[in-house]
């Protein structure tokens, strides 16, 4: 299930993980049938726990949580598009400002969260680095288990944004309001 990353920790690519990824076959078929609202919806949702890892190492940089608020913010069209993407650009700054590895794949993570409220293409960016910080944070051995995990609680999630996208009485602005 992880040969493709294990290739990929040989070469010592920082991205352990895409799209086509043996690993997220099932998450990303699950993906591919959902409507924008409901990967906005899990993308912020689980963005909460990569922010949380973020956040154990780096508690006084708040830009990766502007970056979700931001986008929550923006996804109920309380505010514009402009705002939003600049706190989506400054989580992913924070990445360049850094010396932690997992942590600057947390911040991608966290910015490709937020950015799925604009394109839902941008939902995969989420587990594409939140699990590639897992992996760097089990030293690149061993982490088959906490990968395979995330990736259950992935698809749990979509499950149950999925099965109550629609129950909420949630505002969505006006570009939502059509996917």
């Amino acid at each position: 299930m992880f040969k493709d990353v294990e290739a990929k920790i040989k070469k010592r690519n920082r991205i352990l993980f895409s799209k086509d990824s043996k690993a997220l076959k099932e998450l990303v078929e699950r993906m591919g049938k959902q409507n924008h609202r409901t990967l906005v919806l899990w993308a912020l949702d689980c963005g909460e726990a990569a922010l949380g890892d973020f956040e154990a190492v780096f508690p006084g940089e708040m830009r990766p949580r502007k970056c979700l608020e931001s986008c929550r913010m923006w996804a109920r069209g309380e505010i514009k598009m402009k705002d939003a993407k600049r706190a989506i650009l400054d989580a992913h700054a924070v990445a360049k400002e850094i010396d932690d590895e997992a942590c600057i794949a947390l911040c991608h993570a966290i910015g490709h969260a937020g950015a799925t409220v604009h394109v839902g293409s941008h939902a995969i960016g989420l587990p594409v680095y939140e699990l590639t910080a897992i992996v760097i944070s089990h030293n690149k051995i061993g982490y088959e288990e906490a990968a395979s995990e995330k990736i259950d609680f992935y698809i749990k999630r979509l499950t149950y944004w999925q099965e109550n996208v629609d129950k909420l009485e949630m505002e969505w602005a006006d570009f939502l309001k059509r996917a």
